[in-house]
């Protein structure tokens, strides 16, 4: 028998460190829907967005992020995954203009809400100007001590 932390468990589990493979990450998402399903949540799968703005075809920026559908239709919530515009072109509101145009994509498909993470350094100073609030925060997330924090946003 093997004990950890008070829990004994057959001698044959063996615990190894090591990333899975293709076919346990399917195995684990199969068990996760399955799991889900079993408590009414239906199976959903992720669908990425999203806006590029270019300047001469040269990229400048962009937004995008995930929007989960099932069959009854997409999740209300869309997590916003990247904004993100060139230095030498930051403060012209090219990231306005990118997140608007993401929120009134999303708010067409029915997503009532847009989430994402930022730095406690200076982005959650612009997603509360874009009518954003804090959620949470983690304080000392990076190394530099600055916070990572959670904004959303009724659209």
């Amino acid at each position: 028998m093997l004990s950890l932390k008070g829990i004994t468990l057959p001698a044959d589990f063996l615990f190894v460190e090591r990333a899975m493979t293709d076919a346990e990450y399917a195995q684990e998402i199969e068990g996760f829907n399955v799991h889900g399903q079993e408590h009414g949540n239906p199976v959903e799968v992720a669908e990425r967005f999203g806006f590029v703005v270019l300047r001469e075809n040269a990229f400048i920026g962009a937004s995008s992020g995930l929007a989960y559908k099932s069959e009854q239709g997409y999740a209300n919530w869309f997590y916003l995954s990247d904004l993100y515009v060139e230095k030498a072109y930051r403060g012209q509101g090219l990231g306005g203009k990118l997140l608007f145009k993401l929120e009134r994509k999303v708010a067409s498909l029915g997503m009532s809400h847009i989430w994402t993470w930022t730095a406690g350094y200076d982005g959650y100073g612009f997603y509360l100007k874009q009518g954003y609030e804090i959620f949470a925060e983690f304080e000392n997330w990076y190394h530099s001590g600055h916070s990572r924090v959670g904004m959303r946003k009724a659209l």
